[in-house]
């Protein structure tokens, strides 16, 4: 018998900070509980807000941006991002990404290649919310759970 696909809704989904960055809230779309060694993720930033300098060993990380602006730090390379875009940072290379607004969010799909326990370093960090606009973004509708 065939396995059944993994489906659920955005109000099934809870977002999380990574330590004590306030300003990047990270949501797992699917990873290794669904049964993948891929890590798909919505992360929000808020205006201004950057993750700090980070590194995977063995994992491509792909940013796919949504809505928003950003400049992407990579080794020495920096590049500026726009809704479309996307960037592709090689494994072991150490990144970290700014949303460049000072009033609005920074939306992307990121895709991380061979979890390597990024899924679980979002999961066990501590809870954020998602609301009416993060929805929006997806073309959803947050709805009671």
């Amino acid at each position: 018998m065939a396995i059944a696909p993994v489906v659920k809704s955005l109000s099934d989904i809870t977002p999380h900070y990574i330590g004590d960055n306030r300003s990047v809230r990270l949501a797992v779309l699917s990873g290794p509980a669904d049964g993948s060694g891929t890590t798909v993720v919505l992360e929000i930033w808020e205006p201004g807000g950057s993750q700090p300098d980070n590194s995977h060993e063995e994992s491509t990380e792909t940013f796919v941006v949504l809505r928003g602006t950003a400049r992407a730090h990579s080794d020495e390379h920096v590049a500026d991002l726009g809704p479309g875009d996307v960037i592709v940072l090689p494994a072991t290379s150490v990144h970290h990404i700014v949303n460049t607004s000072a009033t609005e969010r920074l939306y992307t799909i990121t895709v991380m290649e061979n979890d390597g326990g990024f899924a679980d370093l979002i999961l066990t960090g501590p809870e954020a919310s998602l609301d009416a606009a993060d929805a929006a973004v997806l073309g959803a509708v947050l709805t009671a759970a």
